[in-house]
């Protein structure tokens, strides 16, 4: 901000200085033009010493001097001296006409000053001087409409990273922060529900590990006082033995079933996704997806081909579909040979299908299977960050907008396919 402050007496000066340099430039202009019948008065005196007679001399030729009149020493005709001395409205100059040196007779230059450039100095000052106000001017207004209002809401993400979501937003006026302020405000919204829903996770799981360890302890311990009673020997026939082992199996079953139930508990928290069903153009989702990751192929070297399509209307969630390819090009860049990243589209009763293929490591038929479970990592992640939740997280949204979503091995890659209604 104190730098952008700088910019408007920076253009004063400028417009000052430019004003002055002109200024000077003008004036001096003019008062060499103002001298310059001396010059052209000296060349026709040295073309009348060189031979020439008057008559023989080319007025034309010089631009200030308009007529030149010869009045003999000797002359002492009155109407002769009378035209010689008469003022014809123009200014002159008498330059005497010597010949060993004596004066033989006087030569009359008439000549025109040229016309004061004052007006142009006046029209090339007012330029300057509008320019000077149309700078600042606009300076002043990106001040006041954009820089200001943008250094107030610049505290904003780092208030948001240190947890502080409860800040107000001031409504600016500008018109060119309203969509911004509405962005900041969804993300302030979403980080507090985020923060909110993370406070309640952590007290079900608090709940959830008191409760498991009471469930849990019960059978197990009873697990500990059998296995004490078979090491002892307590149960000596075959059919206590028998019925011991049964109540441990049926132990195990007990624990194994609180185990289920808490994965599925966790599965159900990590992936409470929330889809906002509506329609939205496949023209309006692609170009979000390609301003995204179209840049992003161009750093990694990696061609991007994007078939035709027609701008249908889809219907789902377009914030979770954009998701969806992020999840599908995040996978291509960590898992694919970073040579081909191809998308197209057709249609298939009724449906919209766009297919994402990349080229790279094919995976076996055996894992395709797991492939979109949570948690589950191919083959080909290792020495790959990640955990194993993207293609899971990607099936469960598109069911959730009533899609579909499938996997497709290639003879040299591999390619999802997304069904859109």
């Amino acid at each position: 901000m104190r730098k952008f402050n700088l910019f408007l007496p920076v253009s004063i000066l400028i417009y000052m200085i430019c004003a002055i340099v002109v200024g000077y430039h003008m004036v001096h202009l003019q008062q060499t033009s103002s001298y310059a019948y001396r010059i052209e008065v000296n060349r026709i005196m040295e073309e009348l010493q060189a031979g020439k007679t008057i008559d023989e001399l080319n007025i034309k030729a010089y631009q200030t001097i308009t007529a030149v009149t010869y009045l003999d020493a000797n002359d002492k005709q009155t109407t002769q001296m009378v035209s010689f001395y008469e003022d014809k409205d123009t200014p002159y100059v008498i330059m005497p006409w010597m010949k060993d040196g004596q004066i033989e007779g006087y030569l009359r230059f008439d000549y025109h000053i040229q016309k004061s450039q004052k007006h142009i100095f006046l029209i090339v000052e007012g330029i300057l001087f509008i320019v000077e106000v149309f700078v600042f001017t606009l300076l002043w207004y990106l001040k006041k409409h954009l820089i200001k209002p943008f250094q107030r809401l610049s505290t904003l993400p780092e208030s948001f990273a240190k947890g502080h979501y409860k800040s107000s937003i001031k409504v600016e006026k500008s018109r060119y922060l309203q969509r911004f302020l509405w962005g900041m405000s969804q993300m302030q919204d979403s980080l507090d529900t985020s923060r909110k829903r993370q406070i309640e996770l952590l007290k079900e799981k608090k709940q959830m590990h008191l409760s498991l360890s009471h469930d849990i302890k019960t059978p197990l311990n009873l697990i500990k006082l059998y296995c004490k009673a078979l090491k002892e020997h307590v149960y000596e026939s075959y059919d206590q033995q028998a019925q011991i082992y049964d109540k441990i199996d049926d132990k195990c079953n007990e624990i194994e079933r609180y185990v289920n139930e808490i994965m599925k508990t966790s599965r159900e928290n990590i992936l409470d996704l929330q889809v906002e069903k509506g329609e939205f153009y496949l023209y309006d989702l692609m170009k979000r997806v390609l301003d995204t990751y179209k840049e992003q192929c161009v750093l990694r070297q990696i061609e991007l081909y994007v078939g035709p399509c027609e701008n249908r209307l889809l219907y789902g969630d377009i914030d979770r579909s954009q998701e969806i390819f992020e999840n599908l090009f995040e996978n291509a860049f960590k898992y694919g040979d970073g040579r081909l990243i191809e998308i197209t589209f057709y249609e298939e009763d009724g449906c919209q299908l766009i297919r994402v293929f990349n080229t790279g490591q094919v995976l076996e038929e055996r894992e395709l299977v797991h492939l979109f479970e949570s948690f589950y990592r191919g083959s080909n992640a290792q020495h790959q960050n990640g955990n194993g939740l993207g293609l899971y997280i990607a099936q469960t949204l598109m069911r959730k907008m009533e899609g579909e979503i499938f996997v497709q091995q290639e003879k040299d890659g591999m390619a999802f396919i997304m069904v859109f209604h």
